[in-house]
């Protein structure tokens, strides 16, 4: 089935190929403005027509692990979104990774180059859940916490949901990627996290990072169901690696260690310089990596106590989870 877009009731965009599901949004400056959204909204969806095409003809690349010895030279894709994806991973290659890491995000911030214009005073490119932002001086937007990826249809994201909880980005933030990983969402996961919520200066950086500090957030307990990625879906770029598929009611401390280890994963990258900041949820814990996210919401912890999963979704007015 070709590309297909929509027009939504509120003024977004709906583009949707094979299994990329995106939402857009965009606001002008002022009246001026309106035709450098139109003329962006059109040079999004050419840009987005062959961008599934593109990646299937290097996805055997894509599902490859990256080398762990590989230097940033060695990047083997020939494609902008592919290199983007190896690139936002390469960091991350020891001990596993391979570039569908960051896939989802890697689309959005490639969509989002068409908002980066005159005129345009804010724009979001949604990618189930990966969101690319572009933010012009004075320019923000809201980012929220939703409760439990795992309740949420496709109605609901497109319609708009409630959340648990929001903050603001602004323009002045070294923030234009948000993204959320856990064993509840769309992709496997080797971790228990309800939800990692990462905000980073890329889409494709918040991506691989929030599939890596997500798998951190682990703990032995026999409990945890876990079969082979492959025994799940016979093309998993995660070959035999043991993914999880049911994490029951845990112990309270085991959920406290899990977190423990995604968030030393999460200030680490924190401290080099990777994220901006992290939120990590599981079983109605909350971690936030030091100063909150990326230092914009001191109390995030107490607005999203409660939470069981979070995830990020956008909208006229906000971006929200």
């Amino acid at each position: 089935m070709p590309a297909q877009r929509s027009l939504l009731s509120d003024g977004r965009w709906h583009f949707q190929h094979g299994p990329i599901d995106i939402v857009i949004g965009a606001q002008a400056r002022d009246a001026w403005g309106e035709r450098a959204v139109a003329d962006a909204h059109e040079a999004a969806w050419r840009r987005f027509v062959p961008l599934l095409d593109e990646l299937v003809g290097e996805l055997p690349l894509l599902r490859r692990p990256i080398e762990v010895d590989a230097e940033p030279q060695a990047c083997p894709m020939a494609g902008i979104v592919a290199r983007r994806m190896w690139h936002a991973c390469a960091p991350f290659r020891a001990p596993f990774i391979t570039p569908m890491a960051a896939v989802a995000g890697a689309v959005a911030q490639e969509l989002i180059a068409c908002y980066q214009r005159e005129g345009i005073a804010r724009a979001w490119v949604n990618n189930g859940g990966d969101i690319a932002l572009h933010l012009a001086p004075g320019a923000s937007a809201r980012i929220g916490l939703y409760a439990d990826i795992a309740r949420l249809t496709a109605r609901e994201a497109l319609r708009g949901v409630s959340v648990d909880g929001q903050f603001e980005v602004t323009h002045a933030m070294p923030v234009r990627g948000v993204a959320t990983s856990g064993w509840r969402g769309r992709s496997f996961s080797l971790g228990i996290a309800d939800s990692v919520t990462v905000l980073a200066d890329t889409a494709a950086a918040a991506d691989a990072a929030a599939t890596v500090i997500a798998n951190a957030v682990d703990v032995d307990d026999a409990a945890i169901v876990r079969q082979p990625a492959n025994e799940l879906r016979d093309d998993s770029d995660l070959g035999a690696m043991p993914v999880t598929v049911d994490v029951p009611p845990l112990a309270p401390r085991r959920v406290t260690e899990a977190l423990a280890a995604g968030l030393r994963r999460a200030g680490a990258l924190q401290a080099a310089g990777r994220i901006a900041g992290a939120i990590l949820v599981c079983q109605g814990q909350v971690r936030v990596t030091e100063g909150g996210l990326g230092g914009t919401a001191p109390g995030v912890s107490a607005l999203v106590l409660g939470a069981e999963a979070g995830s990020v979704f956008a909208r006229t007015g906000s971006v929200f989870a």
